[in-house]
């Protein structure tokens, strides 16, 4: 099944002389419990692809569905509570707050929706992570590669239909970054999840189901 799918993506910035092509009709498909990897050099347009798949940035033309829907028909506060429930977010600077508890840092995306942190549903995803342990730690006092673990949990919590991954080990050593690959790719199996990762390592991206390259601003399988 197609959970993820993309017609004509286009973004531009910029005017006139200065009018930059990020993006140009991107078309992309992606079916429930794949696990896709972009690649290409800075200044290709991976990130900008990201945010728009994510809805973070709205696209100059064309359209992004998940399970159907097209983003950009909602409005900012439909958009908004789409996201919380439907996409899990992983970045490279872990995007963790300081000053809440690793626990609720994992439970926040649920706490923003007003509903009730199943801890249940929390132990479980973080026994799979191997930060079972942590609960009651706070982000500076963990280790690149636990907060990289509890970014990840929290953008599992949810059960969000995508996980959207923009370069989630480029912090990190390279034994690191091989166990927190094979952590999110365990997880995501498990709990049937899609992803889709930006990396530039080329050793990371041969473990997905599928490469797709990007180069100013085009697709290419």
């Amino acid at each position: 099944m197609v959970i993820l799918e993309t017609n004509d993506l286009s973004k531009t910035y910029g005017y006139g002389e200065n009018t930059v092509a990020a993006l140009k009709k991107c078309n992309l498909s992606v079916s429930q419990g794949e696990f896709v990897t972009i690649m290409g050099p800075s200044g290709s347009g991976k990130s900008t692809l990201l945010h728009l798949l994510g809805g973070l940035e709205d696209p100059t033309a064309g359209t992004v569905k998940i399970e159907g829907q097209d983003l950009f028909s909602l409005n900012d506060n439909d958009l908004s509570i789409y996201r919380r429930r439907k996409i899990g977010f992983v970045f490279q600077n872990y995007n963790l707050i300081p000053v809440i508890s690793v626990k609720e840092n994992i439970g926040f995306p649920i706490l923003l929706d007003k509903g009730r942190v199943d801890s249940r549903q929390v132990d479980e995803i973080c026994e799979s992570l191997g930060i079972a342990d942590k609960m009651k730690y706070y982000p500076y006092e963990l280790s690149g590669g636990q907060q990289q673990r509890v970014a990840i949990a929290r953008a599992l919590i949810n059960q969000p239909a995508i996980i959207l991954a923009d370069e989630p080990t480029g912090n990190l050593d390279t034994q690191t970054s091989n166990e927190v690959i094979s952590l999110l790719k365990a997880t995501i199996k498990k709990y049937n999840q899609t992803l889709i990762m930006i990396t530039h390592n080329q050793e990371l991206a041969k473990s997905a189901d599928r490469v797709v390259s990007i180069i100013d601003g085009q697709l290419y399988s």
